[in-house]
């Protein structure tokens, strides 16, 4: 976290200048950002990728095109709704894209006594 303390305190000095409403919204809303470096490392490789996302929406678009005309928004929700819910059960089920439980364990030690958790980037 201390290096992309660094970082973010490197770019805020760039960019203050030229972009100081752009450099406003990123310091009011960096730490969402950050959540990343918060997870475990082993999940970072996965959540730099959006292949599975792009997978997904490659399924809705051939599952829909097979039909083209759907009368109404609902008839087309429906089987994207499905295809969503399957998908979903497959990521939690088969794959285990994510181990939870090393999120569980990152949870436990960040919530051992004497530890700070959720902390915000300091701003140089």
């Amino acid at each position: 976290m201390q290096e992309a303390d660094r970082d973010l305190a490197a770019w805020i000095t760039k960019w203050q200048g030229k972009y100081p409403k752009l450099v406003d919204w990123v310091e009011s809303n960096i730490v969402e950002a950050l959540t990343f470096y918060r997870l475990p490392r082993a999940h970072h490789k996965h959540l730099k990728s959006t292949n599975m996302l792009e997978r997904l929406n490659e399924e809705i678009e051939r599952r829909t095109h097979v039909v083209r005309i759907f009368p109404n928004t609902e008839s087309c929700l429906r089987p994207i709704r499905a295809l969503c819910v399957e998908t979903h059960e497959t990521w939690l089920e088969v794959a285990r894209y994510l181990n939870v439980t090393l999120l569980a364990e990152q949870k436990k030690e960040l919530l051992r006594p004497g530890r700070l958790s959720g902390r915000a980037p300091h701003r140089a």
